[in-house]
């Protein structure tokens, strides 16, 4: 009751507050692009509208690490725009469980590496943070109301309160009990932000503030000691019984779940960036004002961050069977017995950087050289183990779109000199060409990265129970990604290959045991996304994925994953209504998954099981705006249909012991409000 009380008076919040409502434009998604403003992942295409947001408000925002300035994109067609998920991502079988990506993407990061990832799709990012700049302060509100109590909350308002100065606040709540025992989830995100700049445009001051709480149950997957997916006796899901967990009811608190068996994951980042710039001024006289303009020539920036992890798993209702089966674990005495594994860390991060601008009036080309140091605290084993460690690492980039718009150059890269990952680096380039309007943009480019592997593989960490022997020494990885892609705006195509070389690769081979691989393997992975035009209104949207692995590397990938939509999309005659409805099919083909270990929050290689769609995921979809107020409906997972079993028990299983659930309604709603 107290749940349902607190959506009514977020509605209600948002429906007193606003005097003027925006319309909202379309735009252009990538095949793997993040562009979700809440977070979720992409995918899609459709028509790019970039103007001024109604007559009431002019607004625009750049992210930390470019002054580009950009507008809203939002894309009706797309429900992953909305959806933290994206299409080319499985979990563990409830929204909010851990989840890995199909498409080949290993980590491409030098430095240290805390090495949990299992969940950070369902994290708000530092890197993501937008900065806006707004003539009326800005609110979104969105809602996602799904089978089984499955709620998403998302709410964002920014507002200038001086001309020069803007803040942004953003939360997320994610709370799912899921279809099967003990998977319940439970996620709280805020991200805070502000940017200052000077009347004199000198200065700039940027305030980053992120906070992550994550609670996921793990159930181990269900039990394999009966044909409980295909059995009359199983109907309900929820009566299947799971490796991990015992018997228990699923909980639907809203703040505060009961998770016996569960992984949580907490971070928080506290960041300060501030720049003073040296250069020529400037300004524009009009009819009725002088407008000031500077022009930077050299920049000098600092960035302070403070950020704190911690990664735990806890087992109040310990199974002794399945810890010493799978984990090789001995000495449980009952099932009284707890089981409490964490790793927290502190990082301070210090760096000075310098930028020249060569082009006065160019903003977009620059040269930036920057020190940085880290410093790191861990503590293990519960507390009784503290370590401190340390980075030195130098760093530098170039940039350069030029005022033609037609080249986009980007260099960076960054070495570590001393510290724990001393000899790591990473080099990046790319080269973006506007070649002609029916042709798009060419993109090609090369990244190499040699990186310590990370440190849930280090024997000091908690994570490390391995006992077979003492944990060995690895390597440092090193992975090349040669890619390319060309995009085609008017014919609505984009191709995309990635070439990955990699050696040293680092993996589980059991459900605890840490293993490299020394020998040397290759990826290709081509990627194509199209619109293509059917009749009237009607459209088929296709995004492939082929890719192909060459060598011994412990990593097995689907050789083909296909997202298809075929649906309507337009306004049905109707002025201020935008419309999209059809039918949506996801399918891979066989491959050998990885197994998921609960223990560890970690994916694990297996070669033994194979894991395939019983049928292609089906998915009836609704969308609609009208002004800006935006609607979803799906229902999910129709190919789990079966008419001899009375109802959708067809579940396919695409992580090892993990089904997927049955039939799925979503509905999500969007509004958005001027102040």
């Amino acid at each position: 009751m107290k749940r349902h009380l607190v959506l009514l008076f977020l509605l209600a919040l948002a429906v007193v507050l606003p005097r003027r409502i925006v319309a909202q434009s379309g735009a252009v998604n990538r095949l793997q692009g993040m562009g979700s403003r809440f977070g979720g992942g992409g995918g899609g295409g459709g028509d790019s509208l970039l103007k001024r947001v109604d007559d009431s408000i002019t607004i625009s925002f750049r992210y930390l690490d470019s002054s580009r300035s950009q507008r809203f994109d939002t894309l009706l067609t797309d429900f992953n725009r909305f959806y933290p998920v994206p299409w080319y991502y499985k979990t563990l079988g409830n929204l909010g469980t851990a989840a890995e990506s199909m498409i080949f993407s290993p980590n491409m990061q030098s430095g240290w590496d805390h090495g949990f990832h299992s969940f950070d799709i369902y994290n708000l990012k530092p890197t993501d943070i937008r900065f806006y700049n707004t003539t009326n302060p800005y609110s979104e509100l969105g809602y996602i109301l799904g089978s089984r109590l499955e709620q998403m909350i998302h709410l964002l308002h920014t507002q200038n309160i001086r001309p020069n100065w803007n803040l942004s606040f953003q939360y997320r709540l994610i709370n799912s009990p899921g279809f099967f025992q003990n998977q319940a989830t439970n996620h709280n995100n805020y991200r805070f932000g502000s940017w200052y700049q000077s009347t004199n445009k000198r200065y700039q001051n940027f305030v980053v503030v992120v906070g992550n709480k994550l609670q996921a149950g793990e159930n181990g997957g269900i039990r394999t000691d009966g044909n409980y997916l295909d059995s009359n006796g199983f109907t309900q899901r929820l009566t299947i019984p799971t490796k991990l967990g015992g018997d228990n009811t699923a909980s639907s608190n809203f703040f505060n779940p009961v998770l016996n068996v569960a992984s949580r994951f907490t971070s928080a980042t506290y960041t300060m960036r501030q720049q003073y710039d040296f250069g020529q001024k400037d300004s524009v006289v009009t009819d009725t004002s002088v407008v000031p303009l500077f022009y930077p020539r050299l920049r000098l920036e600092h960035t302070i961050s403070y950020n704190t992890y911690k990664y735990r798993f806890e087992d109040n209702r310990i199974d002794t069977g399945y810890y010493k089966q799978y984990y090789n674990i001995r000495g449980l005495r009952s099932d009284t017995d707890r089981i409490l594994v964490r790793d927290t860390w502190s990082e301070l991060i210090n760096d000075f950087s310098i930028y020249s601008f060569p082009d006065a009036k160019n903003s977009q080309q620059f040269v930036k050289a920057g020190a940085s140091l880290q410093n790191l605290t861990g503590t293990f084993d519960l507390g009784t183990v503290k370590k401190k460690y340390y980075n030195f690492f130098l760093h530098g980039e170039y940039r350069n779109k030029t005022r033609n718009q037609k080249w986009d150059l980007e260099a960076f890269g960054k070495f570590y000199v001393r510290g724990l990952n001393a000899g790591d680096y990473n080099v990046y380039a790319s080269l973006r060409r506007f070649i002609a309007r029916r042709i798009g943009y060419l993109q090609v480019g090369f990244q190499n990265v040699n990186r310590t592997p990370s440190f849930n593989f280090d024997e000091t960490s908690s994570f490390t129970i391995a006992t077979a022997g003492p944990v060995p020494s690895f390597n440092k990885e090193n992975t090349t990604n040669i890619f390319a892609s060309i995009e085609e705006p008017l014919s609505r195509l984009k191709l995309t290959g990635s070439y990955y070389l990699v050696t040293n690769y680092t993996y589980y081979r059991s459900f605890y045991q840490p293993e490299q691989s020394s020998a040397l393997f290759n990826v290709l992975a081509i990627t194509a996304q199209k619109q293509f035009k059917i009749a009237g209104k009607w459209n088929l949207r296709t995004w492939i994925v082929v890719q192909q692995k060459a060598g011994n590397g412990p990593v097995n990938l689907p050789l083909l994953l296909t997202r298809n939509q075929i649906g309507y999309d337009g306004n049905l005659g109707f002025k201020n209504l935008n419309t999209s409805f059809g039918l949506e099919f996801r399918y891979f083909t066989p491959y050998k998954a990885n197994g998921y270990s609960p223990m560890l929050g970690q994916f694990t290689y297996q070669d033994t099981n194979t894991v395939q769609m019983r049928l292609p995921e089906i998915t009836a979809y609704l969308h609609f705006r009208i002004r800006s107020f935006t609607a979803y409906l799906h229902a999910e997972n129709l190919n789990s249909f079966s008419l001899s079993a009375g109802g959708f028990q067809n579940n396919n299983v695409l992580i090892p012991d993990y089904p997927s659930p049955g039939l799925q309604i979503r509905l999500g709603i969007l509004w958005s409000f001027i102040n």
